[in-house]
């Protein structure tokens, strides 16, 4: 099993002790996160409690080292030092209690902030929102799959317009995934729209200014006859084979 834990650099905190514990997990080594710690080992203790404060105690060791190991050397000071796994992590959690806070904020901000400009690129634009949405989510900001929809519609471009009108005169809810489908055909069918649009200006353009051009190839024909002069008697007006 591959785990790739990112290393703790302040806005990253979710995925971070998500990864971690999943890897203390799988390498069997978490008791001590889910366990008190037991009565430390004296003469009298028994076999049965000594390999139990034992196991803690190799629990709680590895998992601290392998904890620190995994954050950034830039805010590693700024955390109180521990040798007890669960006073760690609680130290962590009061730590970037408050960074989570104005990481939701931003990503708010900039959620509902986000606009599709042009015609193009509503795929991009509608994972972003996607993305947007997910990482909230791990910071307790949930919004409803039917508010993204509706969100999203409206943060489309104008030429997006009728397709808006569509869907919502349309008795069927879509999915995320449904919209996503359903607007990447919509950018096809309105950049094939586009470019006909354009090849028929082109061709009347071009055709006006054939018909312009050939207006003033005759005319600068007539200016030339009657502005010409004879070679044989030097008049203008006519030529000399007249």
């Amino acid at each position: 099993m591959k785990c790739d834990i990112p290393e703790l650099k302040g806005d990253n905190y979710k995925v971070w002790k998500e990864r971690i514990l999943l890897h203390l997990g799988w390498m069997d080594i978490d008791y001590a996160i889910q366990k008190d710690e037991p009565p430390p080992i004296t003469e009298e203790s028994e076999p049965e409690e000594i390999e139990l404060y034992e196991r803690w105690e190799r629990s709680n060791r590895l998992s601290v080292m392998f904890i620190k190991t995994n954050i950034s050397s830039g805010i590693r000071g700024s955390i109180e030092q521990y040798d007890n796994v669960r006073m760690l992590l609680k130290a962590i959690d009061e730590q970037f209690e408050s960074s989570d806070k104005a990481l939701a904020s931003t990503l708010i901000m900039k959620f509902s902030t986000l606009r599709l400009t042009s015609t193009k690129g509503v795929r991009d634009h509608i994972m972003q929102m996607r993305d947007l949405a997910a990482q909230l989510k791990t910071l307790e900001v949930t919004m409803s799959d039917s508010f993204l929809v509706h969100y999203i519609l409206n943060s489309l471009s104008q030429q997006y317009g009728p397709f808006k009108i569509s869907y919502n005169t349309h008795k069927d809810k879509w999915s995320i995934n449904e919209l996503l489908n359903m607007c990447v055909q919509e950018e096809g069918r309105l950049l094939m729209e586009g470019g006909e649009s354009g090849h028929l200006a082109t061709q009347g353009k071009v055709k006006y200014q054939a018909k312009k051009k050939g207006k003033e190839k005759l005319t600068s024909q007539g200016n030339i006859k009657k502005e010409s002069k004879c070679f044989f008697c030097k008049k203008k007006g006519h030529m000399k084979k007249d």
